[in-house]
């Protein structure tokens, strides 16, 4: 698994392996968790950008206390 740094609350994963997405997944969401705590403002939105590639970002479309999930077209 790749990540990079937390920027603009939105945090960008690369996995290699099916076997690290779940938990790759639940520790992103985890961390921008106490980061929409802070701000009570936004939800989490988890986006499936292609195969092994997604981002987990704190999104004002999403309302505070609740994660949703895309894939992009």
């Amino acid at each position: 698994m790749t990540t990079s740094t937390l920027e603009r609350q939105e945090i960008r994963l690369s996995f290699s392996s099916v076997d690290e997405v779940h938990a790759g997944l639940d520790s992103a969401v985890a961390t921008l968790i106490e980061a929409a705590a802070e701000n009570g403002r936004f939800g989490i939105l988890v986006t499936r950008h292609e195969p092994g590639t997604y981002t987990v970002a704190l999104d004002e479309s999403v309302p505070f206390g609740q994660t949703r999930e895309i894939v992009a077209a």
